[in-house]
């Protein structure tokens, strides 16, 4: 396997409101997500360091992007966040690898920078308890 950049993305797809997956890649300038593990203490009183156990696994993060009201682009998905109550699948693809995932947006929040940017945030969280896979 190859190191690689985070060149020539595939995949960026959000459902609208309505489940259909609408690509935002062209809108889209940056994203991060992280897929942590919660942890539980279970250190005895005879333990001289940490001891954990593994826990639920947890998707989130968030997309930002630049403002693009044409039809079927990031506006018309992400306009409906704060009057519709529905998941969304989310899927990133980069390198023949695929990350999707059934996820609530949260908030979907416009800048207008003094320059004259206009960009948007959208921050997502994992929705239906499937644990986030790689395929």
């Amino acid at each position: 396997m190859a190191k690689e950049t985070g060149l020539g993305w595939t995949t960026f797809s959000v459902d609208d409101s309505g489940g259909t997956a609408r690509d935002i890649r062209n809108d889209c300038t940056n994203i991060d997500w992280s897929m942590p593990r919660g942890v539980q203490d279970v250190t005895g009183i005879d333990k001289s360091a940490i001891e954990r156990l593994l826990l639920l696994a947890d998707f989130s993060g968030t997309a930002n992007g630049v403002f693009n009201d044409a039809a079927n682009a990031s506006h018309s998905v992400l306009k409906t966040v704060s009057s519709t109550s529905v998941n969304r699948t989310i899927s990133i693809g980069v390198s023949g690898q695929t990350l999707a995932n059934e996820c609530l947006i949260t908030d979907y929040a416009l800048t207008r920078a003094a320059s004259g940017e206009f960009t948007w945030s959208a921050p997502f969280s994992l929705a239906d308890g499937t644990v986030p896979t790689w395929s």
